[in-house]
């Protein structure tokens, strides 16, 4: 299981480790954003520094039309789990999201009154 927390305006963050092509790791702070289909989205600059692999450009509607993206192998560890997962990479995109593609397999369990925010494995 893996806790969050909660952004000033009640935005939901969740811990993970960004895994740099020389094996190196890097501990930030996710912003799960519900409108965000896919595994995990970087700003280019986040990219370039991590030395993750290029595999194509790709074509994805946005909030403010269509727009072009490069797609990256990315690696992280996430609740001590490491895996190979897609990335979205962009200009601009000012905080590293993590999207829906992670409720495929973990259960989001959100009470903010209580301060509960949670992703955790469905036999937890």
């Amino acid at each position: 299981m893996i806790q969050g927390y909660f952004g000033s305006k009640g935005e939901l963050f969740f811990e993970i480790e960004l895994i740099a092509a020389d094996g190196s790791r890097i501990i930030v702070d996710a912003l799960l954003d519900t409108g965000f289909t896919d595994w995990l989205a970087v700003d280019t600059q986040d990219v370039e520094s991590l030395g993750w692999s290029f595999q194509e450009q790709e074509e994805k509607q946005t909030a403010l039309g269509v727009a072009t993206f490069s797609l990256y192998q990315g690696a992280v560890c996430f609740d001590g789990q490491e895996m190979k997962i897609p990335v979205v990479v962009g200009d601009g995109i000012p905080e590293i999201l993590i999207g829906l593609s992670w409720l495929e397999n973990l259960r989001l369990v959100v009470d903010r009154k209580a301060g509960i925010l949670t992703l955790e494995s469905f036999s937890d």
